[in-house]
C-alpha cells in the first residue's frame, strides 16, 4: 500500500503493470493466510457444543449470503432440518460455505439450492443439492483437498480451501462429507451428523 501511494502516478506504463502485480498478489496472500487460519482455527477455536436447531445457521448463512443470492437471483429452498449438538457459528460457516459454492459454480440457469435432511439410525443425514456446472465424480475427492482446484483462479475466484474447512467442520463434530455431482447436471453435498440421545 505504501509503494502503490508513492508510485500510483509514476507514468511509466511497466511500473503500473509490475505494481498491480504486486498487489493482487499481496491481496492473494493475505486471502490464503486468512483462510489457511480458518482451517487451523476449526479445532483450536471452536466454541462448545450446544444443541442447535439447524434452521438458524441456514438462516444466518443465507442472511450473509444476501447480496450474491439477490445478484444470481438464487432459490434456498430448505426442508425440514432437525436440531443436533454443534458449534453454532461453525455451522452457519459449513452451510455459508455450501450455498456460497452452489451460487458460484452456477450453470447457465438460475441457481436453485435444496437443503434438506433425512433421520437414521445414529445419524442425521443432510444433503446440499444444486443445478450447476457441476464436477466429474473422479474428482470428488479431490475438491476437499486444501490447495486443490479444478478452475483456473480467474474464472472462479477463491482460495481453494473452502471446501478443505468445511470437510474439517464436519470431522469435528463426529460427521463425514462427501460429494455426488454429473457435470451439467449439479452437485449434491452430503454430510452427516451424530444423533444424541435424546433425538
Amino acid at each position: 500500500q505504501l509503494i502503490e501511494t508513492r508510485l500510483r502516478d509514476n507514468p511509466d506504463e511497466d511500473v503500473q503493470t509490475f505494481l498491480g502485480h504486486a498487489i493482487e498478489g499481496a491481496k492473494r496472500m493475505r486471502a490464503l493466510i486468512n483462510s489457511l487460519l480458518d482451517y487451523a482455527r476449526v479445532e483450536t477455536q471452536g466454541k462448545g457444543f450446544e444443541a442447535v436447531d439447524m434452521k438458524d445457521p441456514l438462516r444466518e448463512a443465507c442472511a450473509n449470503l444476501q447480496v450474491a443470492i439477490e445478484e444470481s437471483s438464487a432459490e434456498v429452498i430448505v426442508g425440514d432440518v432437525p436440531t443436533v449438538q454443534g458449534d453454532r457459528d461453525q455451522l452457519v460457516r459449513l452451510f455459508q460455505n455450501l450455498i456460497g459454492n452452489a451460487i458460484k459454480f452456477r450453470g447457465d440457469d438460475v441457481p436453485r439450492i435444496r437443503v434438506a435432511s433425512e433421520e437414521n439410525a445414529d445419524h442425521w443425514l443432510f444433503s446440499v443439492r444444486d443445478n450447476g456446472i457441476g464436477l466429474e465424480q473422479q474428482y470428488a475427492d479431490r475438491i476437499f483437498v486444501i490447495f486443490q482446484r479444478l478452475h483456473a483462479r480467474s474464472k472462479y475466484p477463491g482460495t481453494g480451501l473452502g471446501l478443505a474447512i468445511t470437510k474439517r467442520i464436519v470431522e469435528r463434530h463426529g460427521g463425514r462429507m462427501w460429494v455426488e455431482s454429473q457435470p451439467g447436471v449439479g452437485s449434491t453435498f452430503f454430510f452427516t451428523l451424530p444423533r444424541t440421545a435424546s433425538d
